[in-house]
């Protein structure tokens, strides 16, 4: 088997992911504590704000840290990062399909999981 070079189009696939599985998670993480993106609280249904002690601003912050650390977790163990990131996706869809309206926001946020699932299976080899 060839040795994979980073000019080999399975390896750039690798580094693209792992480098927007790690940034991306660190930053919207980032983001949930200063709000300038968006208004995080809005994307939170109900019934998991029921179920998060505090505010819905509080359930951002503890969001916030979950995303960092999956980022982190990407770029040292991309393998396990992936899957992380794909479940944790996994429950933003959820959430988002609850709360009426966001449909459009889930499906992308689906496109976004199977590429975490790519990562993870790339990063197998």
């Amino acid at each position: 088997m060839a040795l994979l070079t980073r000019t080999e189009p399975t390896q750039q696939a690798f580094l693209l992911l792992r480098t927007v599985f790690t940034v991306a998670p660190i930053l919207f993480g980032l983001d949930k504590f200063f709000n300038l993106l968006t208004d995080w609280p809005v994307y939170l249904a109900p019934w998991i704000d029921s179920i998060v002690p505090g505010t819905p601003q509080t359930a951002m912050y503890i969001v916030g840290v979950i995303e960092i650390a999956a980022g982190v977790l990407v770029a040292l163990r991309p393998k396990w990062g992936g899957l992380v990131v794909a479940a944790w996706l996994l429950g933003i869809i959820v959430n988002l399909l609850t709360l009426s309206g966001y449909y459009d926001v889930a499906l992308r946020d689906f496109g976004l999981l199977v590429a975490a699932l790519a990562l993870s299976r790339l990063a197998s080899r």
